[in-house]
């Protein structure tokens, strides 16, 4: 019969007794699988901000009007030439309005789809940016700012104003940083804008927008969709790009097949539009996961040979023990208590060191024009992260103890007296 109460006390005297190896047992633990989920936790953050650099700004799907040739040409009318081979060059595209037929229909159709989070209308032109003799060529897009904000997180890309700003002013327009660096504007400035079509009106500067693409912000800016109907002298129902969020990504590619096949207009996906971003997150993934693996069997490997060593110096203490009336099994009971008590102190302190090196990287600077609303460093405080490190410092404790203890188990007495 196991006395739990005496294999504890024996196992507790071991550990207390030579308490500068069971502290160095116990860090070799807390470091090893600390580093871990230090190392996940940073690694994981920095996937999650470069994706979110890309799906916070991009709809899941996006719907709009394609120029492109006609499928069939005039030719193809003559019954004549259906057995000949006929060749035709300089094909001009089909004219086609640029915008969506019925689009506000279309919109509240979307909106009833249980898979469909929300649908935008935008109505985008190409303008040219004016200040006394200064020309800019630009794009102008017509939004719906708190819309935006909800659905595409619009107000992370805000450096200077509010999308609240920009809903509540009918002339406002939200600028490009690069165009306003160009033309010396700041918030509270009037710049004109002139339509390809002709004309000239001016809009007021209710804030700027970044969104980390250099190219992206010396051309687009923002206003509401009323003043770039207005502009372009069209009605209310003037629609040229519909942005849908869906709930669920993998969604996308099948309702904007659904919709092209349904409404004949081009629908497309994230995945299609990003498929050498989706490769990219891919092989990142697998990077930080490779790295986190490898960390944490190293660890593993380190606290087997801390706990192989400290039963290996206890092999006169053993004697002592089998010497006394101590079963194999009862000596293999103490030792293994041992490393799990070693196991449970480190992972407390791996729970605590995790965590105090995570928020401490959270707070180191970290600012790029390429990035204007991050200010340190990102950091994933997963809780799974935490909870796989403690478990892994109990598993790699309990066989790191067993295999030795194993081995103390079979080890006669008589021949290590013997020895001394």
């Amino acid at each position: 019969m196991t006395h739990w109460n005496i294999i504890l006390s024996i196992a507790k005297t071991h550990l207390l007794t030579k308490i500068k190896q069971t502290a160095i047992a116990a860090l070799g633990v807390t470091f090893g699988i600390g580093s871990y989920i230090t190392l996940v936790c940073f690694m994981t953050g920095l996937n999650a901000m470069l994706d979110n650099l890309i799906l916070n700004q991009t709809p899941h799907i996006h719907i709009y009007n394609e120029i492109e040739p006609s499928e069939n040409q005039p030719i193809d009318i003559f019954n004549e030439l259906k057995n000949s081979f006929d060749v035709i060059h300089s094909i001009k595209p089909k004219l086609s309005q640029k915008k969506i037929h019925n689009a506000l229909p279309l919109i509240t159709y979307l909106e009833e789809d249980k898979n469909v989070r929300g649908a935008l209308p935008q109505v985008k032109t190409q303008i040219f940016y004016m200040a006394g003799s200064i020309e800019l060529g630009g794009n102008l897009t017509g939004i719906n700012p708190m819309d935006e904000a909800r659905l595409f997180n619009m107000s992370d890309y805000i450096v200077e104003g509010s999308e609240e700003a920009l809903q509540n002013t009918d002339n406002g327009i939200l600028l490009g940083i690069g165009i306003a660096k160009k033309m010396s504007l700041k918030v509270g400035d009037c710049v004109q804008v002139s339509p390809i079509n002709g004309g000239v009106f001016p809009l007021k500067i209710v804030g700027f927008y970044q969104s980390g693409v250099a190219d992206l912000d010396a051309i687009q800016s923002f206003t509401n969709i009323k003043t770039v109907q207005r502009i372009l002298g069209e009605t209310n129902n003037y629609i040229t790009d519909i942005n849908v969020k869906l709930y669920d990504m993998e969604e996308a590619m099948p309702l904007s097949k659904k919709i092209e096949q349904q409404f004949h207009l081009k629908a497309v996906d994230i995945k299609t539009a990003n498929a050498q971003f989706e490769t990219g997150t891919t092989i990142r993934n697998l990077i930080t996961y490779a790295v986190s693996i490898t960390l944490l069997i190293v660890a593993g490997f380190g606290i087997y040979n801390i706990l192989n060593m400290l039963i290996y110096e206890k092999m006169n203490d053993i004697a002592i023990l089998k010497a006394t009336g101590f079963s194999g099994r009862d000596v293999q009971f103490i030792f293994m208590s041992q490393a799990m008590i070693i196991g449970f102190v480190g992972g407390i302190l791996v729970l605590l060191i995790g965590f105090g090196l995570a928020s401490l990287i959270d707070t180191i600077p970290f600012k790029t024009e390429a990035l204007p609303t991050v200010d340190t460093y990102p950091i994933n405080m997963n809780p799974l992260f935490f909870v796989i490190g403690f478990l892994f410092a109990m598993l790699s404790t309990f066989f790191a103890g067993y295999l030795p203890a194993k081995k103390a188990k079979k080890i006669d007495p008589v021949k290590i007296i013997r020895g001394q």
